[in-house]
């Protein structure tokens, strides 16, 4: 059997999800985790938001398998991972999208993380109630 030809390849990362994006010549199927794109990802909001760099870059993804490896944070954590991994596997095909993309802001990582627990305290940012006497 024949390996399929990989086109480029790029990892995202959102919260504490990362996501490997491969882009891997094919007939235009999305897979994440070996599961279908639509069944691991059932919001069609976030499938709208995962391939946003695709029709902003105006790439051909008919002749492309999207091949997606996702692990760590919940499922939107994940769609947007695989949205800026898919942004630099597309960058890494053809340098020109670049611009387009970092324009609309898909090139830039969500750094937004849950803040740390203090110590002494019950939260972040939660604090016990205080007693003057």
């Amino acid at each position: 059997m024949a390996t399929k030809k990989t086109i480029s390849a790029g990892t995202g990362r959102r919260k504490t999800a990362t996501a490997r994006v491969n882009l891997v010549e094919g007939s235009g199927k999305w897979t994440v985790n070996g599961v279908e794109l639509e069944k691991y990802i059932p919001s069609e909001a976030l499938q709208v938001y995962l391939k946003q760099p695709v029709s902003i870059a105006g790439y051909d993804i008919s002749s492309t398998d999207v091949v997606c490896f996702a692990k760590g944070g919940g499922v939107a954590g994940q769609a947007g991972a695989i949205r800026h991994g898919l942004a630099r596997a597309l960058v890494e095909a053809n340098a020109e999208y670049r611009a387009a993309l970092k324009a609309a802001g898909c090139m830039t990582r969500d750094a937004r993380m849950k803040e740390r627990k203090k110590p002494g305290q019950p939260g972040a940012r939660k604090r016990f109630q205080f007693s003057k006497r």
